[in-house]
């Protein structure tokens, strides 16, 4: 057993942990002030809701030895059972195997907790809620065992036995994604458009929508992430070793590089820079970062973060286009942002720099790698969509998804949790006795981010 890397793997999940809370902060800010607590509450639920589905089956039906064609895992690991024995990471270090248990559940949390952003302001708490459950179950679960379940990793049983079978595209199919650009964010991406879909634009939409009613929340959203992904890329080296600097760095080029094209794109278009953008871009190449930060040098890191900045930066501007009412912009960058990110491990994939991932196409590797992503990121894409438009039609024509037409124009916090966020019209006396009525909310206008 060694003890670094055990350290190492564990404080990795609790910073994939802190991005949940994260993100929440980060799309708590874009919505209305009326709405804050509701998109909080989407986020934070998604840690009990997935939490008590990992235990139950979510693990097992993950990682657990395959049970069809490399598309399920069994249900050998029902209960966490037989998860306390070791696995070998990439050095041939033994964690435990329930330090992975835990890394990885992470992951399924934050993946589900993205998909909120794309309906904010307009879906019943409840109705998420059980949507979280037939989402993981059907849709997360077996992509993560298609993706992040290799032959004979998940660790040894307690008579010492490893001879798990994987999935379909971590080994067959042999596509490369370090740390989930296709499990989670063209997961979750192409879940967004979907679920959008079934439900509908908000009443208004494009017309006029609400502000974001304190972009500071944004910032410090994109802060938290930022520093959360340190655990979800690095961490998925399984070891403190040099994967995990690698991944460290390639991370840090990435982001820092994609929020200031992002930036520079709005200068170019719009005249100005804005906060927003440059959180929205930081975000943007952390995405795009997420499949390749183990498999590329740092000049590919580079050229995946300019162009998660600019193609993201445009891409956002497609739910205009198309008339579908992505509230806070999953598609433009979570989808768009992995299919960027999974689709250049196929050109910028380094030998030199990771042996293992072998060589992409500006490195000798021809066109094969390329391929094998091209396929990986169209089938995450194809059966997620169709698996989650599925899942969130019965949902919606049985319970139904949405807030009725008063509790939507009016803010949805008092309505789904008889809570607000600020005392909005509630009047405060001063010092000198004169009544002072606190601020009103933020102006409405049309197509706020650009």
């Amino acid at each position: 057993m060694n003890s670094g890397d055990t350290a190492w793997v564990l404080a990795s999940a609790a910073l994939v942990m802190l991005m949940t809370p994260g993100l929440a902060f980060f799309y708590g800010g874009m919505v209305g002030g009326k709405s804050v607590l509701n998109m909080l509450m989407m986020n934070f639920v998604a840690l009990g809701v997935v939490t008590t589905l990992w235990l139950l089956y979510g693990y097992s039906e993950s990682f657990g030895s395959d049970a069809y064609q490399g598309l399920i895992g069994g249900m050998s690991h029902v209960l966490l059972r037989d998860t306390h024995g070791t696995l070998s990471g990439p050095a041939g270090h033994q964690i435990p195997t329930m330090a992975f248990v835990m890394f990885q559940l992470m992951f399924a949390i934050i993946t589900t907790a993205l998909i909120s952003g794309a309906i904010a302001g307009r879906a019943k708490f409840w109705a998420w809620v059980v949507f979280i459950v037939g989402w993981a179950s059907v849709v997360y679960f077996p992509v993560a065992h298609w993706v992040f379940s290799v032959n004979g990793f998940t660790g040894t049983d307690s008579a010492g036995n490893s001879s798990d079978v994987g999935g379909w595209i971590a080994n067959r199919l042999k596509a490369f994604d370090f740390a989930g650009g296709t499990a989670v964010h063209i997961n979750a991406g192409a879940a967004a458009l979907a679920l959008v879909l079934v439900i509908g634009d908000r009443h208004g939409w494009p017309r006029s929508i609400p502000r974001p009613h304190n972009v500071p929340f944004t910032l410090l959203g994109a802060a938290l992430l930022w520093f959360g992904w340190y655990g979800f890329n690095a961490g998925s080296a399984l070891a403190a070793g040099d994967l995990a600097a690698l991944a460290f760095t390639n991370t840090t080029i990435a982001t820092g590089v994609a929020s200031l094209a992002w930036i520079i794109v709005e200068q170019l278009r719009d005249g100005k820079p804005t906060t927003l953008g440059a959180a929205s871009g930081a975000v943007a190449g952390l995405v795009a970062v997420t499949p390749a930060c183990g498999f590329v040098g740092p000049t590919g890191a580079l050229a995946i973060g300019v162009a998660a900045g600019v193609i993201c930066a445009l891409a956002v501007g497609l739910k205009f286009t198309f008339g579908y009412d992505d509230s806070l912009d999953v598609v433009g960058v979570h989808l768009v942002g992995g299919l960027v990110g999974t689709l250049l491990v196929g050109v910028f994939a380094d030998a030199t720099v990771n042996p293992a991932g072998g060589n992409g196409l500006l490195y000798g590797g021809g066109w094969t790698q390329l391929n094998r992503q091209l396929i990986a990121a169209g089938a995450v894409l194809l059966y997620s969509f169709v698996a989650t438009y599925i899942v969130g039609w019965l949902i919606h024509k049985t319970i139904g998804f949405r807030v009725d037409h008063e509790a939507e124009i009016t803010g949805i916090d008092e309505a789904e949790h008889a809570e607000s966020a600020y005392d909005l019209g509630v009047s405060a006396v001063s010092p000198a006795g004169s009544a002072i009525r606190s601020a009103a909310p933020p102006p409405i206008r049309a197509d706020w981010r650009h």
